[in-house]
């Protein structure tokens, strides 16, 4: 087995490592918090009051709105929400995206779906 010293990680784009500080963070919530922060029971509550926090950090964090930062749950559904989003603010700008040929599937996908809405793709090769 090689030297674990000398290993080197070049997949981050799928998965990351995460920092023990996140991870015993993430723990505690997934123990604590573990209601329906959409529910208006007791758990429920204390979720959403988790989440809300977190959202205030994160905007604080980064000088943003609090309305501005949304949490998804991983790289394809945040993809979706970005491009979608970002097309139905620029629609009435024109309904053409250019890409790139070998885009993630999440990506790809969303283009191929708007492409069957009259949007026109410009799929450029690398």
């Amino acid at each position: 087995m090689p030297n674990p010293a000398r290993r080197v990680y070049l997949d981050n784009s799928a998965t990351t490592p995460v920092d023990p500080r996140v991870a015993t963070a993430m723990a505690r919530a997934v123990v604590e918090n573990f209601g329906n922060a959409s529910s208006v029971h007791g758990f429920g509550q204390q979720a959403r009051a988790a989440v809300d926090r977190a959202r205030r950090e994160v905007a604080s964090l980064i000088g943003a709105k609090q309305n501005e930062i949304v949490f998804t749950s991983g790289g394809t559904e945040a993809n979706n929400l970005a491009i979608r989003g970002l097309c139905e603010a620029a629609a009435s700008h024109g309904r053409h995206m250019i890409t790139s040929s070998i885009e993630h599937p999440s990506v790809a996908g969303v283009c191929a779906e708007l492409e069957k809405r009259s949007w026109e793709i410009t799929r450029l090769p690398v």
